[in-house]
């Protein structure tokens, strides 16, 4: 047991020493095992600095409101990004550490090595109600307070954004229209969704003010230390904006110039929220009405949450099989295709029936009522049965099943347990397959200082002489536009 404990400590020291290599940017290959998975989290983490610098060149460049809050916004989701790529990874080295340790037989359970399928998680029609005040909603008055917001939506390794939503006292809830879908969530899931506001109010003309600042300071200050104060206010190799230092900064520097997102409210939400059907969940408020990215919330989030378990949607088994029913004729056996799927057992004439859609010839019922046993050996046989009862309407009906040998019996029977254990961890995700309507591809916005992404209305910069610029020929280089362009085309 001492042995035990030391090593356990040891696995902690040796991922905290890990983090704090990330964290400095030194991605050495010694530091990480000769993993697929880790060469992925790597390539992702890479990426998304990638995309961190470039948001933050485009954000000490903007100079329209709209562009730097989407800038801004961008940073933030890149951050976020590149922390969870880094649990992730720090999570994966101390499994494959701990894999190594040898176990006691009094550790393992009934049920040990056996993993729940994976599934997927979808969570659509986001509405965030707001609380007004009479005076501000119905009257119309006082000051017009305008906030940006977005929320950021975190499952594991993956980590989506919705789009950016201008909020005031003219909408009484906050509305995401995007379906946002998890594919490799685990039963033990944690959903965080976190909401994000920003006063829109402020000029953010993030890359002249600090210059202009600069040159007030300099020209007061004097030649000298104006120059050297002119100096660290521009982007140099170790700022948030530059890519040219040693090493990387994975997170952005404060100092960086424009709008600033806050965190507003949270919650989480688990297996136990998924309903097919739109249901309301607590949320957690930050901040208070002194704050300028405040908005007044309801204290609710609501929403449809539902899940897909692969071993309702995907082939969990199949083959052939001979089937009767207890009490038939000895004789009357039928020969089948099974496959193992949902809450049943399809049975097919042929194989090439499945594959052209064809209906099952009849459905054996798989289901947590269900009970399943290996029956004794048939003299008559080689191999052992299998039963398969259910009830219906009162009255048990079994359904004896035979396999061409005990082997292929003994993989049926092994596929029918995981599968009662898959539904066993689902739970009432297995009831039914929920629907989930895959998502819409985000569509180019207009080129219109409002709605435009920040890469479709920098595009004109290709060109020098289109009329009616954002921004100026020369104030995103080309390799900013790139950035942002592999940015808005790539998703994990």
């Amino acid at each position: 047991m001492f042995c035990r404990n030391q090593t356990a400590r040891a696995t902690v020291a040796r991922g905290s020493a890990l983090e704090m290599e990330i964290r400095r940017g030194k991605f050495r290959k010694s530091v990480f095992l000769d993993t697929s998975q880790d060469s992925d989290i790597q390539k992702k983490i890479d990426h998304e600095i990638r995309m961190r610098d470039g948001a933050c060149k485009l954000l000490a460049a903007c100079s329209q409101r709209d562009q730097a809050l989407e800038a801004a916004k961008s940073l933030q989701t890149c951050s976020t990004r590149i922390m969870a790529y880094m649990s992730e990874l720090q999570r994966m080295k101390e499994a494959q550490v701990m894999q190594n340790i040898p176990r006691r037989s009094s550790d393992a359970g009934p049920m040990d090595g056996r993993l729940p399928c994976k599934g997927k998680v979808a969570i659509s029609d986001l509405r965030i109600p707001l609380m007004w005040k009479d005076t501000e909603y119905f009257k119309n008055k006082g000051e017009l307070h305008r906030c940006a917001v977005f929320c950021l939506l975190q499952l594991g390794g993956e980590i989506f954004d919705t789009d950016m939503v201008i909020v005031d006292r003219t909408l009484t809830d906050i509305c995401f229209d995007n379906t946002i879908i998890f594919s490799e969530a685990s039963p033990g899931f944690q959903l965080r969704v976190e909401l994000y506001s920003c006063c829109s109010e402020d000029d953010y003309s993030a890359g002249s003010t600090p210059r202009k600042l600069a040159s007030k300071l300099s020209s007061s200050l004097g030649r000298s230390a104006g120059k050297k104060l002119r100096a660290a206010m521009e982007p140099g190799p170790c700022s948030p904006v530059s890519n040219g230092g040693a090493a990387p900064l994975l997170l952005p520097v404060p100092s960086v110039p424009g709008p600033k997102y806050h965190l507003l409210a949270h919650t989480t939400l688990s297996l136990s929220h998924v309903q097919d059907s739109f249901r309301t969940h607590d949320l957690t408020i930050s901040g208070n009405e002194e704050c300028s990215y405040w908005l007044p919330l309801y204290g609710s989030v609501c929403c449809r949450l539902a899940a897909q378990p692969h071993c309702m949607t995907q082939q969990m088994m199949s083959g052939c099989l001979k089937v009767k029913q207890c009490g038939g004729d000895r004789q009357s056996w039928t020969k089948v295709y099974a496959v193992l799927k949902g809450a049943s057992l399809s049975c097919y004439h042929r194989q090439e029936d499945v594959e052209a859609n064809v209906e099952p010839a009849f459905t054996i019922g798989i289901n947590k009522e269900t009970r399943i046993r290996a029956s004794e050996k048939d003299p008559h046989s080689k191999v052992q049965n299998i039963c398969i009862s259910n009830q219906y309407g009162g009255e048990e009906v079994t359904h004896t099943l035979t396999a061409d040998s005990r082997e292929d019996t003994h993989r049926w029977m092994e596929a029918f347990w995981q599968h009662f254990y898959d539904m066993s961890q689902w739970k009432q995700c297995c009831d039914d397959v929920m629907k989930i309507e895959l998502p819409s591809p985000r569509k180019p916005a207009p080129l219109t200082p409002k709605q435009g992404s920040l890469y479709h209305e920098m595009a004109p910069l290709a060109t020098p002489s289109c009329e009616g610029l954002l921004l100026q020929d020369n104030a995103v280089s080309a390799e900013i536009r790139a950035l942002l362009s592999s940015y808005y085309n790539d998703s994990y």
